[in-house]
């Protein structure tokens, strides 16, 4: 009989991770050192004000695993892209526009062609962030980093520095029944999820394909389709929060729609209905591949793991959708309605004439 395969069974224990970010709340020790009224907090993270009217909004993310994919690929200059997506993304959830970006690169050996590629993605993502990198760091450390190509092992980090204004800040207050959610279309999986997918999908770790094979639905070899590098949010969601008032702002990262859950501490009562979905083909194949090997990945386990096709979030006003929506098809942002706000509590989602609740 087939068996359920879940993230954690894929080695990434969601309920444990939980539990240590409890520890967490250790670090609001150290709020009292800042310098004006506190850090305020928000849905998705903690800003810092540097003076009554303006405040800091610093992020740092990694690529995890998808490092491994780009040795499997041994093509090294779009990963760089996605550690730049995933901290300035991250960023304008609260509104802020992205100052400045540092990296840090620790590696086996910072092979000269090597380093020129890291950087090539990280300057693409810098330049579509329009953020300057203005520091960083390349660390051999051959001791601590392994790969699966010899010398070639790494892990990269970047960090995204972003401003604000109070009276602009996306703080996720005041979202009601009936606001419409907005989805931003994502390029693929992005940089979450890649521990399972690459257990189904690769040989490598225990999966189905080659790199260079080309499944069927697939329109290039499986390793460039997980490679794809995650898509920057930073222009269309700037543009738009200078035109109506953002609500809250979703980055369809880790725990995908369950993220929404985090709304409720600025918004209580809410829940959110989906029912609007076009999944990238790789979605269906890592269905489909696990079947093949005697695994149930559930449609619910999808919705909780990977953006199924959406890669950021928007809620506004009901009163103010035509606006939001006439401003992001100008800026060619390819915005459609994937859902709404209700009173139901919970985040449901209907997908193949089937509705679920995650929990």
């Amino acid at each position: 009989m087939p068996k359920n395969y879940t993230y954690t069974d894929a080695g990434v224990n969601r309920q444990q991770r939980v539990e240590s970010k409890k520890a967490l709340k250790n670090l609001q020790e150290t709020y009292k050192y800042s310098l004006f009224a506190g850090v305020k907090h928000l849905p998705y993270g903690n800003i810092f004000p540097i003076d009554e009217n303006s405040f800091l909004d610093l992020v740092i993310e990694g690529v995890g695993t998808k490092v491994l994919i780009a040795q499997l690929a041994q093509k090294y200059d779009t990963i760089g892209e996605d550690a730049v997506a995933m901290a300035v993304n991250d960023v304008i959830r609260s509104g802020a526009k992205p100052l400045a970006i540092a990296d840090n690169i620790h590696a086996q050996e910072s092979n000269p062609q090597l380093v020129r590629d890291w950087l090539k993605g990280i300057i693409q993502g810098a330049v579509e962030s329009e953020c300057p990198v203005t520091s960083g760091e390349t660390g051999d450390v051959s001791e601590i980093i392994n790969g699966i190509v010899q010398n070639a092992g790494f892990d990269m980090v970047v960090a995204s520095v972003g401003q604000v204004w109070r009276q602009e800040i996306i703080t996720g207050e005041n979202i009601k029944p009936g606001d419409p959610i907005i989805g931003l279309a994502s390029s693929g999986l992005h940089s979450n999820g890649i521990t399972l997918a690459r257990k189904i999908l690769f040989k490598q770790w225990g999966g189905k394909f080659e790199p260079n094979d080309v499944p069927e639905g697939l329109e290039r070899e499986v390793v460039l389709e997980a490679l794809e590098p995650t898509k920057i949010y930073v222009k269309p969601l700037l543009k738009l929060a200078k035109e109506v008032k953002i609500k809250a702002a979703v980055h369809i990262t880790g725990d995908a729609y369950t993220k929404f859950n985090n709304l409720t501490a600025t918004s209580p009562g809410i829940g959110f209905e989906f029912t609007n979905f076009k999944p990238h083909p790789i979605f269906a194949l890592i269905q489909k591949t696990a079947a093949e090997l005697g695994y149930i990945i559930s449609d619910e386990e999808m919705f909780k793991t990977f953006n199924m096709g959406w890669g950021f979030g928007i809620i506004v006003d009901k009163m103010d959708i035509d606006k939001a929506m006439n401003t992001l098809q100008r800026d060619n942002a390819k915005p459609e309605m994937i859902g709404k706000v209700t009173d139901r509590k919970t985040v449901e989602i209907e997908y193949k004439n089937k509705r679920m609740k995650l929990t």
